[in-house]
């Protein structure tokens, strides 16, 4: 999906966001966000939000001077995310549909998201998920789908939310022993996305192959991807894409058998899947 004038918007908007997270004194502030308000008299509206948002924040990293401009946030994310693991091992461990309750906590873990026009609380959202019927339901789909399924991608989206993609694929590799499972993060950091720094120091590497993307994008834009995930991407029997970036750069996507798992936090997102801000989504294309 393309841009639309709403996007536009919220990137200015993140702009903000991003200097005050970063400490920005009124002078550096100011300086970011006209440069980005400038930036968006030349978006191009044949690119999607992430690509768009690439350049905007490379451009801010430059001029703040700083490699990875959340990595604090995302270390108090990962440390949040962590809290909750043994409240929802229990609940895994109780749960009468395994398979469904870890992919509720995959997706209830997507509220963790730097970017979105509309943030939830993951306390509230972890009590509140197992209670939630997916808006978009093609949770039927997705276990007849790994049931004969031999390779499976898993495109990572925010830190925090990686914790519970860890979980997630802990269940999926007991469920489904034979699949091959792989793991897809960032190629650099770009907001709070997950990158292969934050994915090792978890343990993704000891449950399933972990692969940098090379993508700069918050989302897995395919044209900016290395050969060897466009190799593992076009060759698996499913991809299970989570969030909404991986969703903005793959819904027109030439691959199929993919299953967008999310929460809607835009009004453009919503409108592409017909559904509102605050659905979770399980969708198979």
């Amino acid at each position: 999906m393309y841009i639309k004038e709403e996007c536009i918007h919220c990137i200015i908007n993140q702009s903000v966001k991003v200097s005050d997270s970063i400490g920005a004194d009124s002078k550096l502030k100011k300086y970011i966000v006209s440069t980005v308000e400038t930036m968006s008299k030349d978006f191009s509206f044949k690119m999607t939000p992430p690509e768009v948002a690439s350049s905007v924040y490379e451009k801010i990293s430059i001029i703040a001077n700083k490699y990875d401009l959340y990595d604090d946030i995302k270390t108090s994310s990962t440390k949040k995310a962590l809290s909750f693991v043994p409240l929802l091992k229990n609940k895994l461990l109780n749960s009468e549909n395994k398979f469904l309750t870890a992919t509720k906590i995959a997706v209830a873990g997507n509220v963790i998201d730097l970017a979105a026009a509309v943030e939830f609380d993951l306390e509230e959202e972890l009590l509140k998920i197992f209670d939630t019927n997916f808006a978009y339901d093609n949770f039927s789909d997705l276990k007849t789908k790994l049931e004969t399924a031999n390779d499976v991608v898993i495109l990572g989206d925010n830190v925090g939310e990686h914790v519970f993609d860890y979980m997630f694929i802990e269940v999926l590799k007991e469920l489904y022993p034979n699949i091959n499972f792989t793991y897809m993060v960032r190629g650099n950091p770009i907001i709070n996305d997950v990158t292969m720094k934050e994915a090792r120091e978890i343990g993704f590497d000891n449950i399933c192959r972990l692969v940098d993307s090379g993508v700069n994008t918050p989302g897995f834009a395919y044209s900016r991807a290395n050969t060897n995930s466009k190799e593992l991407f076009d060759k698996s029997d499913l991809v299970i894409s989570k969030g909404m970036g991986n969703y903005e750069c793959l819904s027109s996507s030439h691959k199929k058998d993919i299953c967008f798992l999310l929460k809607i936090k835009c009004e453009v997102v919503a409108e592409s899947l017909g559904k509102n801000i605050g659905d979770i989504i399980c969708k198979i294309v």
